[in-house]
């Protein structure tokens, strides 16, 4: 049964990284404190899960994914348009380096982990093909939309989008995001449930623990902001010393980057490798996919709206390498998504890919 504990690590981790937070932001940090964060840091991931499946309880599936995705996703475009607008090394590639490391991070290595949990007892993973079929089809439509296209448009010089082009972009990301949620909670909502073992979908009132109530509910929602605040807060404060041990070890400055979507996607990727032990493999997909595209769909209307005052460049399209990676993704898991049912071989595929990405983003 899943019970709020109100004097428990899970309230305190929150309330103690946030004024962690408010100490530290902005301000150069010693190693003791640095580790200090680290702790607090993970304290909060792991707090920020425990809240979720507190809501994602109450509300049922698909809900409870939905809230986890978008809430970390909003959180991250504040911290990303932040940076943009107070420039530096990087900003001009800062959206589109963070949403194409989020597209890579969930559709492969949270899939491939969840998959690998999923399967290492059963041998096959279900879930609904209808469902995560559509959500993929979204992200893909989503990523050549935003990502792609810019490097092959020639109204403006670069990889580029010029003001009517980032506008569409803009437009019809948050348009078909909508449509998404739409079909995901109100049209098609059977096609987002847990599939069980007998065929049939999992709902709510199939589980045997009671429901948390309505006040607990509430509290572990504003406490799951609080974690999530907390956790791209202080991925941010940590990002000086990443930054600096990269630069460091003579890796490329977009490593850092890589390792702060890393930070900010652990409450997901918690999240979804539990739901998969727990034989849930559709809510696993339901994170992962709804993830990658809430931060697209999310992020780039977020961006042409900042771009009325930020000024320099605003970079969109991926280089060769990334097209290459994102396009072998979309395959991928188009055939590892349209069967149904997948196996230990899908995930070791999927890692392979996140292996490649986290290996060229080191060495490209």
């Amino acid at each position: 049964m899943i019970v709020m504990r109100w004097a428990g690590w899970t309230v305190a981790a929150p309330v103690l990284a946030v004024l962690a937070l408010v100490m530290t932001w902005g301000r150069g940090l010693s190693a003791v404190v640095v580790a200090l964060v680290g702790v607090l840091l993970a304290a909060a991931v792991l707090a920020a899960v425990h809240h979720a499946e507190v809501v994602a309880h109450r509300v049922g599936e698909p809900f409870g994914s939905l809230v986890l995705a978008v809430a970390v996703t909003v959180i991250e475009v504040a911290l990303i348009i932040s940076l943009m607008v107070s420039g530096g090394k990087g900003s001009a590639t800062l959206a589109r380096d963070t949403v194409f490391a989020a597209v890579m991070i969930t559709c492969n290595g949270i899939v491939g982990l969840s998959l690998l949990v999923a399967t290492a007892k059963r041998h096959i993973a279900v879930f609904n093909a209808e469902g995560s079929g559509a959500a993929l089809a979204t992200l893909a439509t989503l990523a050549t939309l935003s990502l792609v296209l810019p490097r092959f448009t020639t109204t403006t010089p670069g990889p580029d989008f010029s003001t009517a082009q980032l506008t569409f972009a803009a437009v019809s990301s948050l348009a078909l995001y909508g449509l998404l949620v739409l079909t995901q909670t109100v049209r098609h909502r059977d096609y987002f449930l847990p599939i069980a073992p007998d065929g049939g979908t999992l709902e709510e009132e199939d589980m045997h623990s009671a429901k948390p109530s309505s006040k607990a509910t509430l509290i572990s929602l504003g406490l799951l902001l609080i974690a999530l605040i907390a956790v791209v807060g202080l991925a941010k404060v940590e990002s000086p010393v990443i930054e600096k041990s990269i630069v460091s070890a003579g890796l490329p400055y977009a490593a850092v980057g890589v390792v702060i979507a890393l930070l900010v996607l652990l409450p997901e990727t918690l999240a979804a490798v539990r739901a998969a032990q727990r034989h849930r493999m559709q809510t696993s997909l339901n994170l992962a996919l709804g993830s990658a595209m809430a931060s697209i769909g999310l992020t780039i209307p977020a961006i042409a709206v900042a771009s009325i005052w930020l000024s320099g460049p605003l970079n969109l399209g991926l280089n060769n390498t990334h097209l290459v990676l994102l396009a072998l993704t979309v395959a991928v898991s188009t055939l590892t998504i349209v069967p149904g049912r997948a196996t230990l071989l899908q995930s070791g595929v999927h890692l392979a890919i996140f292996g490649a990405f986290i290996t060229l983003a080191v060495s490209p």
